[in-house]
């Protein structure tokens, strides 16, 4: 595929379907973290014997003082207890893969089975014993879903919770459990009016529901004796043992079960599941659709369980990436601070004796501006660079304006200006015609809605003195910064942009010398083929051709070019999803410089590895880390989800006042920073998304013209200093 290709075919509706996937890729998510949090967060299983509150009158008497197993299908009541000489061993709040096992040993030493109520959460984390118990002749009963109260859960949650059991019993074992016995339950006096609503709505779909009559009170881990002592058996009336296999240690509930168990058999007690002691089978053959669904429940929660897993690693792969990176960029940038310093100090004569001093440039320079329709702002530009103490000649290319753009700057009549009319062919049409116009070898580019300080040029083209040197950037601010959509790309400009220009700098890697203040040599630009049209990004792919023709490319941070903003989000939308469409072009088109070595290998490597990460797949994890960040605060510690993002917040404000201060910015614009993290930076990373689905897919992109505003002045001199 070549960059030309992602360009050439339009398709406008199909593009739109991408915003179809991406709400159906975060619904997907959000029903996910919202499963997630259910499954693991919203209940737990806790102390299962804890006696509920609230009053019993409307609990028949039938039930308050019938047997454990209570029948109330068809509504008519029943209940029943297990023959005399007959234990019905239950145990609760499993499966555990610590205690399970070790349990079920017990039993198969003692050749008794028992009925296991399963938490089907547990079930599902650990089908493996729920196999096992069913393998081994035991019962499955439920236990509800995730060990939800039932006798105080609304309606729909009840149904949820028995349902989601039910599921995930036939999911794993492919049959179907017909016992219940709802959470927090003890023996039949205890059943309050919302128990007892439960276990009416639990009969509606079958269940019979399960109490107990001997409590082993082993959830309090009050030592093996006590344990032995509260299921001590007196009398040959049958009897619904409850004990524990999951919920906390149980290493006290398997050394008392193995006493026990000796102790009923010398005793005369027949121990067996419940099922088997009231003559029923618990379990029944599930039908087609019930395995259907229950699988279907049970792989629907292990992929949920699988992407949260993967969510939350990328996520501390992309935290520790972002500190990296802070830490990185201001380290870098401070050392290129001083090093700039330095130079600044040998410029004046104020050099180390055992550091060379650079020949200043004093040449002239040919300063092009491509123009179209810029009435708006052409005046100041040009009067802008008239009035620079560089000596310099303009060269205006108008490029088939249709507002009287070429007439303005004729009208000026200012000395070395230079206006050159053409047919509208585009920007980078513009440019190479005023390069074929150029009388100078050094070549200045700059926008037509941008305007430079008196020393703006001279500072741009010092760096030429190294020969290595074939393109420089300059420093651009934002002119119109007032409010806040001004502010918030004012930031931008200063903290990211410019932070990560004194990265690339260092690193030799620089991507994008901007359209707004970029300086050139001419020589470079003629063989590289000039300004190419293959991308809507025509900065960056002169600035990465360069690279690769072996020319280092440099950033002077204290030549200032102010430019118009964009003043509505619509404009900004177009703009940026203009640079981020054409970049990525760019960074297709100079693939194989990855592969190369020299200064193409460190554009490659490093310069196309850096936007690739931190400017692509970042921006396209972001819905995630949002829609992520919503269940933490929903289902998590709020507090520490909020304290993490004043973290990361405090590093962003500690990162954003030293990008400020080393482009001597007054702090005052920070106090919008939070609010940037909540709408700005989400529209930033939407424009990444649609940039990448247009690349993929293909998709005609037109050039989007920003609207002029006529706001720029002509600074007197170096405006916008702290």
């Amino acid at each position: 595929m070549s960059a030309g290709r992602l360009s050439k075919r339009a398709a406008p509706v199909g593009v739109r379907a991408h915003w179809f996937i991406l709400l159906a890729v975060l619904f997907a998510l959000a029903v996910a973290l919202a499963v997630q949090g259910y499954m693991h967060h919203l209940a737990g299983i806790s102390d299962d014997s804890v006696p509920a509150t609230g009053t019993a009158s409307a609990v028949p008497n039938a039930v308050s003082q019938g047997g454990p197993v209570v029948d109330s299908r068809g509504g008519t009541v029943r209940t029943v207890r297990p023959p005399d000489r007959t234990v019905a061993l239950t145990f609760d709040d499993g499966p555990d893969p610590a205690w399970t096992p070790q349990i079920l040993d017990v039993l198969r030493k003692h050749h008794v089975h028992a009925t296991f109520f399963v938490v089907g959460s547990a079930a599902i984390d650990n089908p493996d014993l729920v196999r096992r118990i069913a393998a081994e002749g035991h019962e499955i009963g439920l236990h509800t879903l995730t060990h939800a109260d039932l006798g105080a859960a609304p309606a729909w949650r009840r149904q949820l919770e028995v349902q989601g059991a039910q599921d995930a019993i036939v999911g794993i074992t492919g049959r179907a459990a017909s016992l219940l016995r709802p959470p927090y339950s003890s023996e039949n006096v205890a059943v309050t009016n919302g128990a007892w609503s439960a276990m009416q709505a639990s009969a509606e779909e079958g269940y019979l529901t399960v109490l107990s009559t001997v409590d082993s009170q082993d959830w309090r881990r009050p030592g093996v004796a006590a344990i032995e002592r509260n299921v001590t058996l007196s009398g040959p009336q049958g009897q619904v043992v409850l004990m524990h296999d999951g919920g906390d240690d149980r290493e006290q509930t398997v050394a008392a079960l193995d006493s026990a168990l000796k102790r009923f058999a010398d005793q005369g007690y027949r121990v067996t599941t419940v099922g088997d002691a009231i003559g029923i089978d618990g379990t029944r053959q599930a039908s087609t659709a019930e395995q259907v669904s229950g699988t279907a429940f049970v792989w629907g929660i292990r992929l949920s369980d699988v992407v949260i897993t993967a969510i939350s690693w990328a996520l501390v792969a992309a935290g520790i990436v972002t500190l990296i990176r802070a830490i990185l960029v201001v380290g870098i940038a401070a050392h290129h601070s001083r090093g700039a310093r330095r130079m600044q100090a040998d410029s004046r004569g104020r050099r180390r004796l055992d550091v060379p001093v650079r020949p200043r440039i004093t040449e002239p320079v040919s300063v092009i501006v491509p123009a179209y329709n810029e009435a708006a702002g052409i005046e100041a530009a040009v009067r802008s660079i008239v009035a620079s103490t560089h000596p310099v000649e303009i060269i205006v290319v108008d490029d088939g304006s249709a507002d009287g753009t070429a007439d303005i700057v004729e009208g000026l009549g200012l000395p070395g200006v230079l206006v050159i009319r053409k047919e509208n062919g585009g920007k980078p049409s513009a440019l190479n015609a005023g390069l074929g116009a150029a009388s100078h070898d050094l070549v200045v580019m700059v926008d037509g809605d941008t305007v430079f300080e008196p020393d703006t040029v001279q500072a741009l083209v010092q760096p030429f003195a190294d020969p290595r040197v074939g393109a420089i950037s300059g420093n651009t601010k934002v002119a119109n910064r007032g409010g806040i959509l001004g502010a918030w790309q004012h930031i931008e400009y200063v903290v990211g942009f410019n932070l990560d220009r004194r990265l690339f700098d260092v690193a030799e890697c620089m991507p994008t010398v901007p359209g707004a203040i970029g300086a050139f040599r001419r020589d470079a630009l003629l063989r590289v083929g000039g300004v190419s049209d293959d991308t809507l990004a025509e900065d960056t792919d002169l600035t990465m051709s360069l690279c690769r023709d072996g020319w280092r490319v440099v950033y002077q941070d204290d030549a200032r070019a102010w430019t118009e903003a964009p003043a509505s989000l619509g404009a900004l939308w177009r703009q940026r999803y203009r640079w981020c469409y054409g970049t990525l072009q760019a960074m297709w088109k100079h693939r194989g410089a990855v592969l190369q070595g020299g200064a193409a290998g460190k554009l490659g490597r490093r310069g196309l590895g850096y936007l690739l990460f931190l400017q692509v797949l970042l921006p396209l994890f972001a819905p995630v880390v949002d829609v992520f960040a919503v269940y933490g605060l929903i289902f998590l510690d709020p507090f520490r989800i909020a304290a993490l993002w004043l973290v990361f917040l405090v590093v962003q404000f500690l990162m954003a006042a030293y990008a400020f201060r080393l482009d001597n910015e007054p702090l005052r614009p920070l106090w919008t920073l939070p609010l940037q993290q909540f709408v700005y930076r989400q529209l930033m990373y939407l424009v990444v998304i649609q940039s990448v689905v247009t690349a993929l897919a293909g998709v005609h992109l037109r050039w989007h013209r920003m609207e002029r505003y006529g706001s720029l002045r002509v600074p007197p001199a170096r405006q916008g200093q702290a």
